[in-house]
């Protein structure tokens, strides 16, 4: 997917826009003096003009970027624990400067992507990018046809109706949905607009990415041809 850039924009995005670094990373590249506005040394809060060269040297990444897959289970938090709650990081052993792409509520559970490549959080998370997330649901009470239909075109809620949704009845009271979009608690408010209560949530893909048979607090690398895919999905490279 091609980004449009709005110029005038300040040096650490257009450096992000481009993959090079994310911006937090590109601020450093310019620290050190190695990049370059119409060949002069940027400066932090620089901005680049439409028409503007700007040179990067020695562009090779700052660290060695890595993807896993984690089968985040409920009760566990992926932002901001509060009192006695547990953080993925503080259970799942991933090095400090890894983070989860996106959230998963509390009362979910199911796959979160684990990284510390500060590029694909705005790729994957842009509302407009279209990319996809699944997830298997199950209610309270017995899916109807209407139901299935009216979740499948889109549903008004007090602030917004949903896109429409890919949604397949799997069990009397399971289902799975396919979203574009990722308001918070959005499979449930759709269910509760219609009556019906989630009693089980599990995300069971994003993108091309499948949970498949991980375990609960299990985790894997992403690499290979899955995680080649999933880059290119973003516009990215390892």
């Amino acid at each position: 997917m091609t980004t449009k850039i709005k110029f005038p924009v300040r040096i650490n995005h257009y450096l992000a826009i481009h993959n090079y670094a994310s911006r937090r990373e590109a601020d450093v590249l310019i620290a050190k003096g190695l990049v370059k506005i119409n060949g002069k040394k940027a400066s932090l809060g620089d901005k680049v003009f439409e028409g503007d060269k700007v040179e990067v040297k020695n562009s090779q990444k700052l660290k060695d970027n890595k993807y896993y897959v984690y089968y985040k289970p409920k009760e566990i938090i992926t932002h901001s624990p509060q009192g006695s709650e547990k953080s993925i990081k503080e259970v799942a052993g991933f090095p400090k400067d890894f983070f989860p792409v996106g959230r998963l509520d509390k009362d979910s559970q199911g796959i979160i992507i684990m990284t510390n490549d500060g590029r694909i959080t705005g790729k994957l998370l842009d509302p407009d990018s279209g990319h996809e997330k699944e997830y298997r649901v199950k209610v309270n009470k017995d899916i109807s046809h209407l139901f299935v239909k009216l979740m499948t075109s889109g549903i008004k809620l007090e602030d917004f109706k949903t896109k429409p949704a890919i949604v397949k009845k799997i069990d009397e009271r399971i289902f799975d949905i396919v979203l574009t979009e990722g308001k918070k608690h959005q499979i449930r408010r759709m269910c509760a607009a219609l009556g019906y209560q989630v009693r089980d949530l599990k995300r069971i893909r994003i993108m091309n990415v499948k949970i498949g048979n991980l375990k609960r607090g299990q985790k894997r690398e992403l690499q290979g041809a899955e995680l080649n895919d999933f880059l290119k999905k973003l516009g990215l490279e390892k």
